[in-house]
């Protein structure tokens, strides 16, 4: 939440309506003495504040404001709004604890930079100076931060988790931040997905096999329990595992002993066991598909990770994350991120959730330039389904390419309607056909 401080009505609905297309939400104070009864109540994230009041022009109402902000909201950046004769005055207030300041009038892309980097230092440090660890876990959403706040009490015990979600939540990312804040956090992280181990490995892939054991087995090898030991085990996608591998897991959560193949004696575990799926466990009792004793074992705690579309508010930070960090993976410059392309990217569904989001976000940054807009985020699944377009393996650079030729064909060197059949504008079109060196047929 973005509180803005200004005595000039046009000024405030502006800076509202610059950073509602951003995505972000806001709130309103007209005067210094509105502004500090909301800086008494809940922190927020970023303060605008106007330098002069009234027909005041020496900026003391502000520098007084922000030093009382400061007191009641030390850890929140404040961004000061000056005119450009009042730069000495600009520079009093950063003495006073500023984060930034613009002066009127403003440029609206530099000062959503410079919002978007103070918020993102702030949240670092917030981490940072926190004895809790998010593990890479970003957004402020209620229900995220209600959840958080559970794994942070259960995280210095020794309860077994249940965290329940759909694809692409970041259920792996709960699970390690319950490790990294535990008393375990010096000891293994192991991570097996339940789902892409068949019947006939699991007891080699979980319990380990001596040398010889069967067919293969040139040599002794240790099992996912074995490799945990001390530290947490995550079991991904528990709801896949079948009923016999279900009898075999809940005797080991029991007993915490184990024997690998091959050998006849009895190995010990001290692990933690968190678990995830995106199943309905409770109708797989039901269905009598998942044991009762093994759901009752590992859902002492049960998380429910919301979905992306139940936390619309913190794509704008997921996004800016994304950008910078694919940006900076790949050795380019960050990108800007236009309102409407903002705008576009929080009213989307993502049934494949962050993840879907992540992908596309680092897609545009591989085929965009350096202000991204709405068409640089058109999804692969608008691709197919404009125009039956199937995409190669290969690199995201290999495979615009590709679709942008397979559509051109189609079209029979149409641009106008190859771009329809990616779903694109005629001039992005353009643009990337130059980008990847395709001549027009």
């Amino acid at each position: 939440m973005i509180l803005i401080v200004d005595d000039d009505n046009a000024i405030r609905l502006s800076l509202g309506l610059m950073l509602k297309r951003a995505g972000y939400e806001m709130d309103y104070a007209e005067n210094p003495s509105v502004a500090l009864e909301k800086i008494r109540g809940p922190r927020f994230d970023l303060i605008l504040m106007d330098m002069n009041y009234g027909r005041s022009t020496t900026g003391e109402d502000g520098i007084e404001l922000l030093r009382k902000t400061k007191i009641f909201q030390p850890e929140t950046p404040v961004i000061l709004i000056t005119a450009w004769g009042s730069i000495e005055l600009a520079v009093e207030g950063m003495k006073a604890g500023a984060y930034d300041f613009v002066t009127k009038p403003w440029n609206n892309l530099v000062l959503l930079q410079r919002i978007q980097t103070a918020l993102s230092l702030n949240s670092v440090e917030k981490e940072e100076n926190s004895s809790f660890r998010r593990g890479g876990i970003i957004g402020n959403n209620r229900r995220l931060l209600d959840l958080l706040s559970t794994v942070e009490r259960i995280a210095p015990t020794d309860a077994p988790v249940l965290i329940l979600g759909e694809n692409g939540t970041g259920k792996e990312m709960v699970a390690n931040a319950i490790h990294i804040n535990s008393k375990r956090r010096s000891a293994p992280f192991v991570m097996v997905n339940l789902g892409g181990i068949s019947q006939s490995l699991f007891e080699s892939e979980m319990f380990g096999h001596a040398k010889g054991a069967f067919t293969g087995a040139v040599s002794a090898r240790k099992g996912r329990f074995e490799m945990a030991d001390k530290g947490t085990i995550f079991l991904d996608e528990i709801g896949d595992l079948d009923l016999s591998c279900q009898v075999k897991l809940l005797r080991v959560l029991q007993q915490h002993t184990f024997e690998p193949l091959g050998e006849s004696r009895q190995k010990k575990v001290d692990i933690r066991v968190v678990c995830a799926t995106n199943a309905d466990l409770p109708k797989m009792v039901e269905e009598r598909t998942f044991r009762e004793d093994l759901f009752y074992r590992i859902n002492l705690i049960t998380l429910y990770l919301p979905a992306l579309r139940e936390r619309r508010d913190d794509i704008p930070l997921l996004v800016r994350h994304f950008v910078t960090d694919s940006a900076r993976s790949q050795g380019l410059d960050v990108p800007e991120i236009s309102p409407d392309a903002m705008e576009f990217l929080t009213r989307l569904h993502y049934p494949g959730n962050i993840r879907q989001l992540k992908n596309m976000v680092e897609r545009a940054v591989l085929i965009g330039g350096p202000r991204l807009v709405k068409d640089d985020f058109a999804t692969l699944a608008d691709m197919r389904e404009e125009g039956r377009v199937m995409l190669p393996s290969g690199t995201l650079d290999d495979k615009e390419k590709e679709a942008i030729q397979q559509a051109l064909e189609q079209a029979e060197g149409n641009l106008t309607q190859a771009s329809r059949i990616l779903g694109i504008t005629r001039q992005t079109l353009y643009r990337r056909m130059e980008k990847h060196g395709i001549n027009r047929q």
